[in-house]
């Protein structure tokens, strides 16, 4: 699979929606993960991330201004024990629930399907990152209408072992702009993860379209130790 720039995928695609990267760094020493949000409308918009325990939440910027929280206000980042689970949904919940019961990442999402959210019916978009004794794997997955078509589900499961030392993959809601929304196609774009997290923090977030950007997440996690550093970027409140 030939190697994206996600800068450039980012500067030229207005709306890819709602994004989620995994990776391993270039030096190998760190799992990597990155997550942004955007919008449209003035209900998406009014949002920002806020730590939440060794996670994050979305949180009404302006609370007065809020309209529907149903498929806005969630945790898109949860860990439990050596699992980092991050998804655009409240699916974050079932996942770990259902992990917690011994339920594998498959068979969690198996309940849930994309959003109710017509015409678009937005995709829900996970990941779950699990580190154990220095080894280091990954999966991320999609739900998706049926071309459109709310009365199918489809399913799919991209799983990475032993992740190689400076590569990542990238998925998103949407191709691109439109109406209906567009749900992204293929499998999880392959990308560089450099190892500075404070510059891949701000190569994501310049790159993303300034008017429909409204926050980003980024964690860097020591393989070997668990230990972890995380970067917020909301653009309320800037």
């Amino acid at each position: 699979m030939e190697m994206i720039s996600i800068e450039r995928e980012l500067k030229e695609n207005s709306y890819p929606g709602r994004g989620i990267i995994v990776g391993r760094s270039a030096d190998g020493t760190k799992a990597v993960t990155a997550y942004f949000i955007m919008g449209r409308s003035s209900n998406s918009r009014n949002r920002i991330f806020v730590e939440d325990g060794k996670g994050i939440r979305t949180q009404a910027f302006d609370p007065s201004k809020l309209e529907d929280p149903s498929l806005i206000i969630y945790a898109p980042v949860r860990v439990l024990g050596n699992k980092t689970i991050v998804t655009n949904g409240d699916q974050t919940d079932t996942i770990y629930e259902c992990m917690d019961k011994q339920m594998t990442f498959e068979q969690a999402l198996r309940t849930r399907e994309f959003e109710p959210d017509a015409p678009n019916y937005t995709p829900r978009i996970s990941a779950v990152m699990h580190i154990e004794d220095g080894e280091y794997n990954y999966a991320m997955s999609i739900l998706k209408s049926n071309n459109g078509s709310p009365d199918s589900c489809n399913r799919y499961t991209f799983a990475y072992n032993n992740c190689p030392a400076g590569e990542g993959h990238f998925l998103s809601t949407y191709m691109h702009d439109g109406n209906p929304l567009p749900s992204f196609e293929g499998e999880p774009k392959l990308l560089a993860i450099p190892d500075n997290m404070d510059a891949f923090t701000n190569l994501l977030w310049e790159s993303l379209n300034e008017d429909n950007k409204v926050s980003l997440f980024v964690r860097y996690i020591d393989i070997a130790t668990g230990a972890y550093e995380s970067k917020i970027v909301n653009k309320n409140g800037k």
